[in-house]
């Protein structure tokens, strides 16, 4: 009876020692960056909870948990043109000029859509200079979307309303 309680106890004492050697990933990052230098260059992050430290003759460092991350963007690729557009100014904060340097009576509109994608204006344009009135409209950002006639974009401009 009593090697059979020494087995549980020996089992036990194994268990908690082993459970000081796992480590699992553990991160709330509070902010991070790139730091560069002449001895060469490091990836940080500000508020890791779990790390471990290297010393060697050259110095030491804290290596903990890192999140490679990939930024792209989706959409569909602009149609070839030979239309310039520019949208000024930008951020706004009443009216927001849309002007086409090479218009030649094309039949080209906008469409005003906010960042969910929903349409709030849509309208031909006329002349080389188009005033969209954007005082009734909330602070947020928008898109300008510039549609030619067989409907492909021509130009997408994101838009800051102050």
């Amino acid at each position: 009876m009593i090697k059979n309680k020494s087995k549980h106890y020996a089992l036990l004492a194994l268990g908690v020692l082993c459970s000081g050697l796992s480590y699992a990933q553990e991160s709330f990052n509070a902010t991070g960056s790139n730091s560069y230098g002449a001895g060469g260059n490091v990836a940080y992050s500000i508020g890791q909870l779990v790390y471990t430290s290297h010393t060697g003759s050259n110095g030491s460092v804290a290596q903990g948990v890192q999140h490679a991350y990939e930024i792209y963007t989706l959409g569909l690729k602009e149609t070839e043109t030979n239309i310039s557009l520019t949208a000024f100014p930008n951020p706004t904060t009443d009216h927001l000029i849309l002007e086409i340097y090479d218009y030649k009576s094309e039949k080209v509109s906008y469409q005003l859509c906010d960042m969910q994608g929903k349409l709030i204006i849509d309208e031909q344009i006329t002349a080389k200079q188009t005033q969209i009135n954007m005082s009734a409209l909330p602070i947020a950002t928008y898109f300008v979307n510039v549609i030619k006639q067989d409907h492909k974009k021509v130009q997408t401009f994101k838009i800051i309303k102050n």
